[in-house]
């Protein structure tokens, strides 16, 4: 059902929406077991402990292990990067959500936000969390704040659109 409305909404959406961000798509399965991460240029999962890895390769593998439902392991290499990047807010809020400490997640949104208050990411994810609890309005008010920060036509704006729309939230 999921990939149905996925593909529904992703038609719907411009080519230049899906261009302009790298988070359109689900990210690909985790590869390696809890405490390694694959390592693109050894082609194999290396212990995430004393290895360095550059930003962006640990926010992928996050967003990876977050589509697993592994958000214990999504955390521990988002401790590895910088805490006050907002990216690591967000999913750390993500992550948190998952894992059913709201609370936490929206404080982590919230703080992703004032780093960033353009992070679509985190409007959707925290407008996501507002229609969990069942509060529409909050949720159609960050929705509202994407489309003003630009985020008009990507899949954040889809996928909190949709989850306002059916109610249901989704997993990455």
């Amino acid at each position: 059902m999921r990939f149905v409305l996925a593909t529904a909404l992703a038609l719907a959406l411009p080519a230049t929406a899906f261009a302009a961000m790298d988070e359109t798509a689900p990210p690909k399965k985790p590869k390696c077991q809890s405490g390694f991460v694959y390592d693109k240029n050894s082609k194999k999962c290396v212990s995430s402990n004393g290895h360095t890895f550059d930003f962006d390769t640990l926010y992928q593998e996050v967003r990876s292990l977050s589509y697993d439902g592994r958000y214990t392991d999504a955390q521990d290499l988002l401790a590895l990067m910088p805490a006050e990047d907002d990216r690591v807010m967000t999913y750390m809020g993500f992550t948190n959500r998952k894992m059913g400490n709201a609370d936490a997640a929206m404080k982590f949104y919230a703080r992703a936000l004032v780093q960033n208050p353009a992070n679509v990411m985190a409007r959707s994810y925290m407008g996501q969390g507002f229609v969990e609890d069942g509060n529409i309005t909050a949720a159609i008010e960050q929705l509202r704040q994407i489309r003003a920060h630009g985020g008009t036509g990507t899949w954040a704006e889809a996928s909190l659109r949709t989850a306002i729309a059916t109610g249901e939230t989704f997993d990455w």
